[in-house]
């Protein structure tokens, strides 16, 4: 996957035997960390299932070297994350639903951009974690495209193919933080993706209100000013272009009635 990688702009591989990331000589990343089965069974259906010991890996604050003062200065961070291939029991590879914490900087719980690299992933994002969801999406994307997560939305991202790992980037607040215990004290979010062959289906969580999901496909964020060329390349060219993630209340009103 280094080809991959490179033209996504960072010269790094992906590894899935074992679960992790090697970088070039002018990039910087830390040791993954790895999500094990056990760390994130309380977020599932059934906390019981069996499924791929190591879930996935996650690499936060990954750069170019001279990338790296521009984005302590703008408090932005890049993430890299890697799935195994397979299923959770009845349910895909993905991730623990999660809030982001309140950044102290900006008094906003940061927004995220995710930018699909390989296989097929589906962003799945409510408007709350209490008993009331709000507003719930399920954004299916392939590679190249790119999925926007607003201010204090819970959310998750789960492999939507099993036979294929899902590897994406995401901009993030460098300030970042993730909060479980709402998610956690519902049994997960308001709506469960299951496997029906290869196809992903969803049921509702009991412990939510009841409501409707939307499954939609990407669109352009136009009023970001994101275009299509890879997220990472996008801020080489343009190092301001992504303030919107981490200084969200700078403009708070693309924010309102934001749809994904």
């Amino acid at each position: 996957m280094a080809d991959l990688a490179h033209s996504y702009g960072l010269d790094m591989t992906v590894h899935h035997h074992p679960l992790g990331f090697s970088y070039g000589d002018e990039v910087t990343g830390p040791m993954p960390e790895i999500r094990r089965l056990d760390d994130i069974r309380a977020s599932l259906r059934d906390p019981h299932c069996e499924g791929p010991q190591g879930v996935y890996a996650i690499a936060m604050d990954v750069a170019r070297m001279q990338d790296r003062e521009e984005l302590k200065k703008r408090m932005l961070l890049f993430g890299v994350v890697t799935y195994a291939a397979g299923r959770l029991g009845e349910e895909p590879v993905r991730s623990q639903g999660h809030i982001h914490r309140i950044s102290q900087h900006s008094g906003w719980s940061p927004p995220e951009l995710y930018e699909i690299w390989q296989g097929k992933a589906i962003i799945y994002m409510q408007e709350y974690v209490e008993d009331d969801p709000g507003r719930c999406f399920a954004v299916i994307a392939g590679p190249g495209e790119k999925v926007l997560v607003p201010p204090g939305w819970g959310h998750a991202t789960i492999s939507a193919d099993p036979n294929v790992p899902l590897t994406f980037g995401a901009w993030c607040d460098r300030e970042y933080g993730f909060e479980y215990e709402a998610v956690r004290a519902h049994k997960g979010l308001a709506w469960y993706p299951l496997l029906q062959g290869n196809n992903v289906i969803w049921q509702h969580n009991p412990r939510y209100i009841p409501g409707r999901l939307h499954a939609v496909t990407p669109r352009q964020y136009t009023e970001f000013s994101i275009t299509s060329a890879p997220v990472y390349q996008q801020f080489i060219e343009d190092p301001a272009r992504f303030q919107f993630i981490s200084r969200p209340d700078k403009h708070p009103e693309l924010w309102q009635n934001f749809h994904p």
